[in-house]
């Protein structure tokens, strides 16, 4: 084909993409003749990007701080657009599924690894100093991680062990919501009431939360899997995906999490340091209390049994 012909063909392609929308290609052709090239920094919005970081302090790593949970945000908002990709695909094939559980599982790997930033990328005595002027906000108060949640597993795996039993496909999304796993880290242990951490959370996203566990309750991940074909359920690499991905998210990721946690925060080693939001931090995080288990079909009764134990 010549150069000619292939610019024939790709003009003809033009005025069939705009024809199907009852648009004039000549119109979007002249506008061609003053759009500007694009450049990396208008592609990236570099400068809109690197303006972000507003530190509360003097104290040089609070920077690192700030910089390190943007960069959380945005693998979170990664993840989430993988799970969109698999939750709305039609007639979903394994080879598609398993390729797509495994980039969202390469993500929670870098986020794991990453947590070697916070852990050695910062002074203790800093930390200690700038994170005063960071209460009541918290990493608990992250919409896009309890989105990511809601994504992956029925209601059910979420809700606060100690209520399970009262809870089916049938309860309503409020009432499960105020049992959720996390609710119980948000509330004074001895009256119930909720802390104000939990209520500005839930004064920002309380909606948006009830109307992503209603768009999720059957396209989320596993029933996605439990959609399939018999034999593709069986398949042992989408199983492998689907286990990796759950061990990752709630036992590898948390665990580190948490080991920096402890570090910073609990720095007397005797249990008395207190999060930014006043959480019961490590009964939160900890796996082995609430054996948050997105997919608990592909585990073992034993290895459910000592979820969180061996970390």
């Amino acid at each position: 084909m010549t150069s000619t012909d292939s610019t024939k063909a790709i003009l003809k392609e033009i005025d069939l993409k705009y024809d199907a929308i009852n648009q004039k290609s000549e119109t979007h052709l002249e506008g061609l003749l003053w759009s500007k090239p694009i450049t990396y920094w208008d592609y990236i919005q570099t400068d809109a990007l690197l303006s972000l970081q507003t530190q509360r302090t003097t104290l040089p790593d609070e920077m690192v701080f700030i910089m390190y949970h943007q960069v959380n945000e945005l693998i979170f908002k990664m993840i989430l657009w993988e799970m969109q990709q698999i939750s709305y695909c039609q007639d979903i094939k394994i080879d598609f599924f398993t390729e797509r559980l495994m980039r969202i599982s390469r993500y929670f790997d870098m986020l794991t690894t990453s947590f070697e930033i916070m852990e050695n990328g910062m002074e203790v005595e800093q930390y200690m100093k700038f994170r005063t002027t960071l209460t009541p906000a918290s990493g608990f108060q992250s919409a896009q991680y309890r989105l990511i949640e809601f994504c992956s597993t029925d209601l059910i795996n979420l809700i606060d062990y100690r209520f399970r039993s009262s809870i089916n496909r049938d309860t309503s999304y409020e009432f499960a919501f105020e049992h959720l796993y996390w609710q119980a880290a948000g509330k004074d242990y001895k009256t119930g009431e909720k802390s104000f951490l939990l209520e500005e959370f839930e004064r920002k996203y309380k909606n948006v939360f009830l109307s992503h566990m209603q768009e999720y309750n059957t396209i989320n991940i596993w029933q996605k899997f439990k959609q399939l074909p018999l034999e593709d359920q069986n398949n042992s690499e989408l199983i492998q995906a689907m286990r990796h991905y759950d061990y990752t998210v709630n036992i590898t990721w948390v665990m580190q999490h948490l080991n920096v946690a402890i570090k910073y925060i609990d720095q007397s080693g005797i249990g008395d340091g207190e999060a930014t939001g006043g959480s019961d931090w490590k009964k939160y995080m900890h796996p082995k209390y609430q054996r948050r288990i997105f997919f608990p079909e592909l585990w073992s009764a034993e290895e459910i049994a000592q979820w969180g134990e061996t970390k």
